[in-house]
């Protein structure tokens, strides 16, 4: 069974939210990047997303997009996320790793490919921000011929036709955009966003996690009413991208910040209703 999944079931076994803390690889340093993952996984993260940088995330905001450049001028890219993933899996087996990014350098790789290096590494799913679930066929074809699952996302413009195949499709977990914008936005309107997640955790055969918005405590909880967890990612980048200094000193500060960012969210979030 996929990593994601047993993490999933366990959460449900102990009536417990999941927590998804996404940052990009290479930022704030090369050398950070996993020891940040272990403070992560260490602090109660549930799943770790690792973005990719890429030179055009469409649906990142400011704070993701600099984040990226950040660490593709420092050389990291999708070969360098692959080999943080393996050096963090020397030391952890346990917690799920999820790369999110765009098609592009998957699609330069080949597919079946990355497949192979992605699931040697250690990673159990992807998230292609720009891939079309009507268009994802080949490439889940190769991803599930190799035991890597296919993160799909849903959002408030999500059709209900749309929204049928997502449910139908969804692996691991269903990625629910909490409004329709780029991270890092100051638009969540939990309310309106609760009760669409309602209407799609009675659809999806996944767990149904909420993203986009979600910048402290608070706001976790108040996602986390209707989804089964929650994903944060730009307050935790900006956070990381507040301790820049390149080299070992960083890595302890980075490390520090994400463990600071992050224990409040897993308290309150396990804290009883």
């Amino acid at each position: 069974m996929n990593r994601i999944d047993i993490r999933f079931a366990a959460l449900k076994a102990h009536n417990r939210k999941a927590l998804v803390p996404f940052f990009t690889a290479g930022d704030p340093s090369l050398e950070a990047t996993v020891p940040v993952m272990h403070a992560l996984a260490a602090a109660g993260a549930d799943v770790i997303e690792l973005g990719v940088p890429f030179s055009d995330p469409m649906a990142d905001g400011p704070i993701i997009q600099r984040s990226s450049e950040r660490a593709i001028a420092r050389g990291a890219g999708l070969s360098y996320a692959l080999r943080c993933v393996a050096e963090f899996r020397q030391r952890d087996a346990d917690t799920p790793v999820v790369l999110m990014g765009y098609l592009n350098p998957i699609e330069i790789r080949g597919a079946a490919r990355f497949a192979a290096e992605a699931v040697a590494a250690g990673v159990d799913g992807v998230l292609l921000v720009d891939l079309p679930p009507e268009e994802a066929a080949e490439l889940r074809a190769a991803f599930d011929a190799a035991g890597l699952q296919l993160i799909l996302l849903a959002s408030p413009t999500t059709t209900d036709q749309r929204l049928a195949l997502l449910c139908d499709d969804a692996q691991g977990y269903l990625y629910y955009v909490s409004f329709a914008g780029v991270t890092g936005a100051d638009r969540l309107d939990a309310v309106a966003a609760n009760q669409r997640l309602s209407e799609i955790r009675q659809r999806s055969r996944v767990p149904v996690v909420a993203g986009f918005g979600i910048k402290d405590a608070a706001s976790a909880t108040a996602m986390a009413r209707e989804a089964e967890g929650v994903v944060v990612g730009s307050a935790l980048v900006a956070a990381l991208a507040a301790t820049h200094v390149e080299g070992a000193v960083a890595a302890i500060a980075a490390t520090d910040a994400a463990t600071a960012f992050l224990t409040p969210l897993r308290q309150a979030l396990d804290a009883p209703a």
